[in-house]
């Protein structure tokens, strides 16, 4: 059971309203230690030198969406069991087939809860404790 202010999150969405509605939702649930970046390849960068416990992605973004980043992160070794949610607003059967192939561990879709978004990290991690 991780503690949720040991957890270190990267939001990944180039909205910005989007990023600070989620930063505020996970801090709700006690996940404090969040990074934020507006794309995929901005994403990478950082990754490149700060690691984290989990990575929650938008799908479309400019420059690399979540798909790419999916597999950019199982693709580094680095990188490549750190819990990955992506977040959408679209029930595309095309994409959650890509994502689970690509190693998704979970779905988010927009508009959320509090609560939902609790659970869907749940079904990752275990329970969470605050």
């Amino acid at each position: 059971m991780p503690s949720a202010s040991a957890i270190k999150a990267l939001i990944v969405d180039d909205q910005t309203s989007i990023r600070t509605i989620l930063r505020n939702s996970l801090a709700q649930i006690g996940i404090v230690q969040v990074s934020e970046r507006k794309n995929g390849k901005d994403a990478v960068d950082y990754l490149s030198d700060n690691s984290v416990h989990l990575i929650i992605s938008d799908f479309n973004m400019p420059e690399m969406n979540g798909l790419e980043l999916l597999k950019a992160v199982r693709g580094n070794p680095k990188t490549q069991k750190t819990a990955f949610i992506i977040l959408t607003g679209e029930a595309n059967k095309d994409l959650v087939q890509e994502a689970v192939k690509g190693g998704v561990n979970n779905f988010l879709a927009k508009p959320y809860t509090v609560a939902k978004l609790k659970s869907v990290l749940e079904a990752v991690f275990g329970t969470i404790a605050a």
